[in-house]
């Protein structure tokens, strides 16, 4: 007879994979009543199929990429059985979870790595709810597949009609991306058409940006085989079938290599209300979704009417296997999609300021986000041509400094960005506020796990350092900075 504990292993680690990217339905009373949910993960080479319009051969999760879809209920422990084939050391990270620092997944820092054919165990409880993901924090390997969306019900929270994880994920030519990470690429640049056309020329935290708007080749940039949503490339990806009336909740990982990603539905605005899997302190509505590398956002919309639409992530290159999925109605099986404007000119974007609503900094003020502990200012640098290094104050991983924290400090981190490329900043085993950016303070700070500190500006985060204890790394999440050395620590010490 099978055990409770196998039957729940068991669904999670097929039933789970064969939905890892579609409508999620309610957990089930078993699922959600248990006080143990396991999984077993396991790492291996595999072929992309034809769907996602690449010839490829890389990493999957069981069998598939994204990997598994995880769900358990806020409260309940999490065991992964963490198998390695996938040829070389491996670990995984648990992406946006706040978890002992042992559990972290980063190689040399806080396990030792895998080793091909090892295994290892990870057990926690996942907090905070929300939309978390999780990955290989081992060399290239996220890039070439082993990454998947994890989500931790809140039972306190509504529930929409429709809910679906959508991944956004790019398939690399892996010989650009490490000609990038030598600082020798030729690919271009990929922004859509219209983006400084957005009013963004007018706003500090785009000037940067806006000088990069004309596709020109870039050392560090990637050059990419396919864009897909879930593991297809459109039309191969699989239509979510909504009706008219109900509320649609989209949960939008983008688990790219290098690029940000610009989503829009055709024929409808989208109401944000979660950023990293946090709730924000007040929803806003919008036109298009700007997603850096590791965020995540949640955006809602409501069916008023039958039809068909696309939701794309608008690329500034055509491409023949388009970044894209198909919502409709029952009724519109063979009606050709509305689709999003090619361009991003005029479209209301989601940004920090309009979520937090940025004001002018107050003059006079000493400390205009309140008290800290710990204050530090990290120069973000690099990207000089024949120069393959990204760096933090002048100085590249392990070299860079690092930051002492002690337990209930409150913690100040200022980026400064003189660089012409956004950097997503991903600090791990917290969630911070996000409450500066571009000179502006924001109104509502913004619940965060990463962010895009804006080219040729600034941005500000804060947080109570009442993690578990140990050595937090925090890094730009553009694989190419990454390993080019654009990480340093927050490290918790004893108090004297």
């Amino acid at each position: 007879m099978m055990r409770r504990r196998d039957f729940l292993q068991t669904s999670l680690t097929f039933g789970a994979a064969a939905m890892s990217w579609m409508v999620l339905p309610p957990m089930s009373a078993r699922a959600a009543d248990s006080d143990l949910v396991e999984v077993t993960l396991e790492a291996r080479p595999y072929r992309y199929p034809h769907i996602t319009g690449a010839n490829f051969n890389g990493l999957a999760f069981n069998g598939r990429v994204p990997g598994p879809l995880l769900r358990v209920r806020y409260g309940q422990t999490f065991r992964a059985r963490f198998l390695n084939h996938s040829g070389g050391p491996s670990t995984i990270h648990w992406h946006g979870m706040i978890l002992p620092n042992d559990m972290d997944g980063v190689p040399y820092v806080t396990q030792p790595p895998v080793p091909n054919g090892g295994e290892f165990i990870y057990t926690y409880k996942p907090d905070p709810p929300g939309f978390r993901w999780y990955h290989s924090h081992v060399g290239d390997q996220d890039a070439r597949g082993l990454f998947g969306a994890f989500i931790v019900e809140d039972p306190r929270e509504p529930r929409a009609d429709v809910e679906v994880v959508l991944v956004l994920h790019d398939i690399p030519d892996m010989h650009s991306l490490w000609a990038a990470i030598d600082g020798k690429s030729d690919a271009l640049m990929n922004v859509p058409p219209g983006l400084n056309m957005n009013g963004m020329h007018a706003m500090p935290a785009m000037r940067g940006m806006a000088k990069r708007m004309k596709p020109m080749p870039m050392s560090d940039e990637v050059k990419y085989l396919s864009h897909c949503v879930s593991g297809a490339a459109y039309p191969h990806t699989r239509p979510i079938i909504v009706k008219v009336g109900q509320t649609v909740r989209l949960r939008i990982l983008n688990a790219s290599p290098t690029l940000t990603h610009y989503v829009r539905l055709a024929g409808h605005k989208l109401r944000v209300t979660h950023s990293d899997g946090n709730l924000l302190p007040r929803a806003v509505t919008v036109d298009a979704l700007r997603i850096g590398v590791a965020e995540r956002y949640d955006a809602w919309f409501e069916v008023t009417r039958p039809g068909a639409w696309l939701l794309e992530s608008l690329m500034g290159e055509v491409h023949d296997h388009r970044q894209a999925v198909l919502i409709r109605t029952a009724d519109a099986a063979n009606h050709p999609p509305e689709v999003p404007p090619p361009s991003l000119a005029g479209a209301q974007l989601f940004t920090y300021l309009l979520a937090g609503q940025g004001e002018p900094m107050p003059s006079g003020v000493h400390d205009p986000f309140g008290p800290a502990n710990v204050r530090k200012t990290l120069l973000l640098g690099g990207g000089k041509p024949g120069d393959p290094h990204w760096t933090i104050d002048g100085k590249i991983w392990p070299h860079t400094p690092k930051i002492d924290v002690r337990r209930d400090d409150y913690v100040q981190i200022h980026f400064k960005n003189p660089t012409d490329m956004d950097h997503p900043m991903h600090l791990h085993g917290h969630v911070f506020e996000l409450v500066e950016v571009s000179g502006q303070r924001l109104k509502y700070p913004l619940p965060k796990d990463t962010t895009l500190v804006p080219a040729g500006s600034t941005a500000t985060w804060r947080f109570l350092a009442n993690s578990p204890p140990g050595r937090w790394v925090l890094h730009c999440h553009n694989l190419v900075h990454l390993m080019d050395g654009m990480m340093t620590e927050v490290d918790y010490v004893q108090r004297t």
